[in-house]
């Protein structure tokens, strides 16, 4: 039986028997996988492998794994890859620093394989619902939420979010009067078991509220429950 395709991962790892076992592992269930083995090397290949996702370790012999994500996420080119951070610090500001700017997971070290496969499908999955959701621009009164350019104008001036911030702000909007609760928030964009906790998202909002000024309001607090998208006037 052929194995099925299910996407095209660029594996950077410089321990070298962890990159052999784990790409032949993800080879067995059908991905495509090209290894590289440190993060000058994996900056040379992507444009010609064109992955779907990026496993990267963050312990890199020069390039480390933090540098190597924000140069993909730089490049206009890579800048919609899926980004999985592989990697055996547990740090808490390495996690949140990776989430908030870069990644789209991030898995400690040592992972059993199907756990692996499994955050692994759930991260593509989710990218392939944002590419297909990537369609028209959300305007609502003074505010702009470009999907596909993963732009923010608040009266035609550009509002600078982060990662995180972008992608509640269009969840909500996506979905405007609908009260989610802040776990509902996590689970629909990131999947469940992720590395967030639903305090931080009291906090990312409370941040994205500021940023968009005059338009800050239209996040509102929902009691008992969390928050909603309520148009501006």
């Amino acid at each position: 039986m052929e194995p099925r395709a299910n996407g095209r991962i660029l594996f950077v790892e410089d321990e070298e028997n962890l990159l052999n076992s784990l790409s032949f592992i993800l080879e067995g269930e059908g991905f495509t996988v090209c290894r590289s083995s440190s993060g000058e090397a994996a900056l040379e290949v992507i444009e010609r492998f064109r992955p779907d996702l990026v496993l990267l370790d963050i312990a890199l012999p020069g390039m480390d794994g933090f540098e190597v994500a924000e140069k993909l996420r730089d490049d206009p080119r890579t800048r919609d890859v899926a980004i999985v951070m592989l990697t055996g610090r547990a740090v808490e500001d390495d996690i949140v620093q990776s989430l908030e700017k870069w990644a789209d997971d991030y898995i400690v070290k040592p992972v059993r394989p199907r756990v692996l496969i499994a955050r692994l499908t759930a991260v593509l999955r989710r990218k392939a619902g944002e590419t297909a959701g990537a369609r028209e621009t959300i305007v609502h009164g003074p505010l702009t939420i470009d999907p596909a350019g993963r732009t923010v104008m608040v009266h035609e001036m550009i509002v600078s979010l982060t990662r995180s911030e972008f992608d509640i702000l269009l969840f909500l909007a996506k979905a405007a009067g609908t009260a989610f609760t802040r776990a509902g928030i996590i689970e629909a964009l990131h999947g469940e078991g992720y590395f967030v906790t639903e305090r931080a998202i009291d906090f990312q909002i409370c941040g994205l509220r500021k940023k968009l000024g005059s338009c800050g309001d239209c996040i509102e607090t929902v009691r008992g429950i969390g928050y909603k998208f309520v148009p501006p006037r």
